[in-house]
């Protein structure tokens, strides 16, 4: 009779479990990180100042000092172009509030005064001359570049200014039609349309290593953020801008002689500023 061997059959090892409490740990922590860095994006994408300044800027003769004239007085008054800083509160009748206007200079050794009103600014006015905006889109967007990269160096914790860009002096433009609105809106698409093939053009410089002009002195070149856009392959769009919304308005002033009727194209800038306000 054989006998029956008795064999063991070997037991596989326990596997360790996949969750260990320092998995989870670092899996929870990684978690927690990433629902901040969502929620501080957004946060500051979508958050509006709390500010009451609205800080005009844009380049030389662009149209700022009247427009700040016409919110004051109610109608245009000859300017010239100014090389120092100009404020004045200006009434808010239809919302019983009180808006300050800064007009700031757009002299390239004065223009930088900009970021000292950043953090009490409700808005900043970008103020583009649509009618030689053409012939001037270079310069323009150097400027602009500058604010975009003031507005995005700002520190997460403090909430951006609206960014307006105000086409200005619409009622230069032919734009076949006698309609104001139809001349706004060619002014808007024309100062967009500029602006970004020029802003673009700067973006595609900088990634190549290439520096683009910097506020400064003459001459200088340095690397500027605030080109940032999360459309396809980060092409630079208005629409697309990282740090926010850019709103366009179409605007225009006119002088007028004595006993003539005033009038003037700021109806969109002011309803912006009562809506605002």
């Amino acid at each position: 009779m054989d006998n029956d061997t008795n064999s063991t059959v070997p037991l596989s090892p326990p596997m360790a479990p996949i969750l260990t409490p320092q998995t989870l740990i670092i899996a929870s922590l990684s978690l927690a990180v990433v629902c901040i860095a969502i929620l501080v994006f957004f946060t500051r994408r979508k958050s509006g100042s709390t500010g009451n300044l609205l800080v005009l800027v844009g380049p030389p003769d662009g149209g700022k000092t009247a427009i700040l004239s016409t919110l004051m007085y109610g109608q245009t008054l000859p300017t010239h172009t100014s090389l120092q800083t100009n404020s004045s509160t200006v009434d808010l009748p239809a919302v019983k509030k009180k808006l300050t206007v800064v007009d700031i200079p757009g002299h390239p050794r004065i223009r930088d005064q900009v970021s000292e009103y950043l953090r009490d600014s409700k808005a900043i006015a970008f103020v583009v001359d649509a009618s030689t905006v053409s012939r001037n889109g270079p310069a323009v967007a150097e400027h602009l570049h500058t604010i975009l990269n003031a507005l995005t160096s700002l520190p997460p914790s403090q909430p951006l200014p609206s960014l307006l860009i105000l086409a200005h002096k619409s009622d230069l433009l032919k734009s076949g039609t006698a309609s104001s609105a139809t001349s706004e809106a060619l002014a808007v698409n024309r100062v967009k349309t500029i602006l970004e093939r020029v802003l673009e053009k700067r973006r595609v410089s900088q990634a190549g290593g290439v520096g683009v002009e910097g506020l400064g002195e003459e001459g200088q070149r340095t690397e500027m953020g605030g080109l940032e856009c999360t459309g396809d392959k980060g092409v630079f769009r208005f629409d697309d801008w990282e740090a926010g919304e850019v709103v366009f308005l179409g605007t225009s002033v006119k002088v007028v002689g004595e006993g003539e009727k005033s009038t003037h194209g700021l109806w969109s800038l002011q309803q912006w500023m009562e809506n605002n306000a």
